[in-house]
């Protein structure tokens, strides 16, 4: 078995990512967690779109607070703003 990482799934939130060979014979895993291997699992995080911030699709991103849906992990973060720039009407001597 191959060693890595692994999402913990508990109550359709990622609580944990673990290192691990998938081998229930050397650790068991708790029995209400889903485990899932993190570089597989569809993911929608924010991009940039169009200087719009929007959730895109990727694999292989999920982090610890995602919520599962048992096909997708979606981030917890809220949508990024864009600061606005400061405006200028001239030029201010030193």
């Amino acid at each position: 078995m191959t060693t890595q990482n692994y999402l913990m799934i508990e109550n359709g939130v990622v609580t944990n990512i673990l290192l691990w060979d998938g081998n229930t014979q050397t650790w068991q895993p708790p029995s209400d967690a889903t485990m899932l291997v993190q570089d597989t699992i569809p993911t929608k995080v924010w991009g940039l779109v169009n200087e719009e911030w929007v959730l895109i699709d990727s694999i292989g991103n999920a982090d610890i607070g995602f919520t599962w849906d048992g096909s997708v992990a979606t981030t917890n973060q809220p949508k990024p703003t864009i600061p606005t720039q400061p405006t200028s009407d001239g030029l201010v001597s030193a």
